[in-house]
């Protein structure tokens, strides 16, 4: 059987009936397959809409015959890009918790924008290849590229997430300083975000103690429940490193910690560990995200890690942080992570 590859299709689609079938159709008899359908762009004069397909095409085929197909079948075809597979997932559901992780941190609207639409944040000084659109929302000011056009349907859900992003941050707790950040997560509770410091190792330690031994393993590949003084100054960032350290709104426990090493060629390595109880409940994606933050203000372009098998789902939180094309690999016995940082927003 061909190897397939993923093809991102736009065709104006008139309103009439069956009109979605002979798509289909001459998709089919091109020797591809229609993964994926849905509307992005709003209605034309005669009523035909923008439609965008996910088509798999065999190796074997080239994707400027099920151009021709369509074009035959009277569909004209506006655009032709490979896709990726990630992007099968559904529109619908990635809207909803992109708006879920917009509510539990509003300053991560721009990141879920860029994300929506399957673009890259850019600065606005720099000229960029491809299309390029600035999106305005009240006193926010988004430059976003991609490789092919953004549609006016894309742009108004985009707004809308800004539009949430500025209505939350009406109500959200205010910044303390450059270092501490009160955020409410999904569930309601909130924590504060801050970086951390040498005199935090007694809650640090102890949030370690508190873990699972399967926590424990995934962060430090050893399930022991007590730190030796090196591990425990790694935690903490090291000589050159940081540290961002969640706390509960008292300051009395500490319950997760992200870990940054000073960026080497542009990486920084980086570790996780949350506390069993507030695992699930977006803390994780908080504090990646924040870490990504000061890790980009830091010159790192890239994070890495390293975790254990069962811990691969730092892959997921990644992702949700907003870290591009995070990915996975086995070495030996460990799971090396990569990920890269979106740019900056700038303006």
């Amino acid at each position: 059987m061909d190897d397939v590859a993923l093809w991102r299709l736009h065709v104006e689609l008139e309103d009439r009936p069956g009109r979605l079938g002979e798509l289909a159709t001459a998709v089919g008899g091109a020797g591809c397959n229609i993964q994926s359908l849905h509307v992005v762009g709003e209605p034309a004069d005669d009523g035909a809409v923008t439609d965008e397909l996910l088509v798999k095409v065999p190796e074997s085929v080239d994707p400027a015959r099920v151009v021709a197909a369509v074009e035959h079948a009277g569909i004209p075809c506006t655009l032709l890009v490979r896709a990726d597979a990630a992007e099968l997932a559904d529109p619908a559901t990635t809207a909803l918790a992109l708006a879920r992780m917009v509510a539990a941190d509003p300053g991560s609207a721009p990141r879920a924008v860029a994300t929506m639409l399957r673009a890259q944040l850019v600065d606005p000084t720099v000229e960029q290849p491809g299309h390029v659109h600035t999106l305005r929302v009240g006193t926010q000011h988004l430059r976003l590229a991609r490789a092919w056009p953004f549609t006016a349907t894309e742009l108004s859900r985009a707004a809308a997430l800004l539009e949430l992003s500025a209505q939350l941050s009406l109500r959200a707790p205010a910044r303390l300083s450059d270092a501490e950040l009160v955020i409410a997560l999904p569930d309601g509770s909130q924590v504060q975000l801050r970086s951390a410091e040498p005199a935090d190792g007694p809650l640090v330690a102890a949030l370690h103690a508190r873990c699972s031994p399967t926590v424990r393993r995934a962060r430090f590949l050893s399930p022991a429940p007590k730190l030796g003084a090196d591990d425990l100054a790694e935690l903490l960032g090291g000589a050159t490193g940081q540290a961002v350290l969640a706390v509960t709104v008292d300051g009395g426990s500490a319950v997760g910690i992200a870990t940054l090493s000073a960026p080497d060629a542009g990486v920084s390595r980086f570790g996780l560990l949350v506390e069993d109880a507030w695992q699930g409940r977006g803390l994780g994606t908080a504090l990646l995200r924040r870490a990504a933050e000061l890790a980009g203000a830091a010159g790192a372009t890239e994070l890495s890690g390293i975790t254990r098998p069962d811990g691969v789902g730092v892959t997921r939180l990644l992702r949700r942080a907003g870290m591009r094309r995070p990915s996975a690999e086995m070495v030996g016995e460990e799971v090396h992570l990569h990920a890269q940082l979106a740019p900056v927003p700038v303006g």
